[in-house]
């Protein structure tokens, strides 16, 4: 009798511990691995890019265009060489659906010319982040790297630009009442008022007026390219003493930024590359590719 009641006992404890570690529905409890804070849906993740593929790069300028860019290509004779300054020279990429590139180099009588463009394709492995806030991001990252000065005014370029032209070391110093620079004294005796007046007006209307323009072509933000774009323009002195001009205009459209660098080193010394040229081919160029990828 004895060993039949243990028995007993030992099953009704095994059944309440069951019954504990299961619960009940009815008692309300809830399974170890429930979550009361879940409500049973995940987070929709961020919505991707527009663009999964990038478009062949050394197709993507039209002759025409590379014509205007590269003014040496009409000079090459060889047929065969001048169907090659056409084809350009792929960028190397070690993945081609993220990043491409083609560059072009060509020489004239007047100067060596160099196109790249470059394409990226950019992609967020964060859910809860989309492919262009993403490109939106690191596109503000190389703005901000490109240290574009502040925008001026015209107005305020016209005065600095008549202030300058007044103090110019070129015209010598101010003249006060009845003074003339020391050393020139027959340059007092012949100067007339009419003479003065022209002389002192001349500098400054035309330094006022470069002063508008070198305004106007500063690196600055363009706002009619992409989604948002960006112009700089770089002056360099080689070893030759050649200025060498770099333009580069990028832009971002969705998930994609586009890079372009337009170079120009003269073939003389002391020549200076057109800066509104280069960069007028320059953004024709951007706003080609803005219209291709949109299409």
């Amino acid at each position: 009798m004895q060993r039949k009641a243990y028995v007993s006992g030992v099953a009704a404890l095994l059944a309440a511990l069951l019954a504990g570690c299961t619960g009940s529905s009815d008692s309300g409890g809830t399974a170890d691995d429930s979550n009361p804070g879940d409500s049973g849906t995940a987070a929709a993740p961020a919505e991707p890019g527009r663009y999964r593929v990038l478009p062949e790069p050394c197709g993507v300028v039209g002759e025409d265009t590379l014509d205007s860019l590269l003014p040496g290509i009409q000079e090459v004779t060889d047929a065969d060489q001048q169907e090659k300054a056409y084809e350009g020279t792929p960028t190397l990429t070690y993945d081609t659906d993220r990043k491409v590139g083609c560059r072009w180099k060509v020489e004239s009588a007047d100067a060596t010319d160099h196109l790249t463009v470059d394409f990226e394709r950019v992609v967020s492995y964060d859910t809860a982040v989309s492919d262009d806030s993403e490109a939106e991001q690191l596109f503000a990252t190389r703005q901000e790297a490109a240290d574009l000065p502040e925008p001026t005014s015209s107005d305020g370029d016209t005065e600095g630009a008549e202030g300058s032209a007044t103090t110019d070391p070129s015209t010598g110093p101010s003249t006060g009442p009845g003074g003339s620079p020391s050393g020139s004294p027959s340059s007092s005796a012949s100067n007339s008022a009419s003479p003065s007046v022209s002389s002192s007006t001349s500098p400054s209307a035309s330094a006022s007026t470069d002063g508008a323009a070198s305004a106007e072509l500063q690196p600055r933000v363009l706002d009619d390219v992409g989604d948002e774009a960006f112009l700089d323009d770089e002056l360099a002195s080689s070893g030759s003493t050649a200025q060498q001009r770099t333009v580069t205009v990028a832009f971002r459209t969705s998930n994609v930024i586009v890079t372009i660098e337009y170079e120009e080193q003269p073939a003389t010394v002391g020549t200076v590359p057109d800066s509104e040229e280069m960069q007028d081919r320059a953004q024709k160029l951007a706003a080609q590719l803005a219209d291709a990828l949109s299409d």
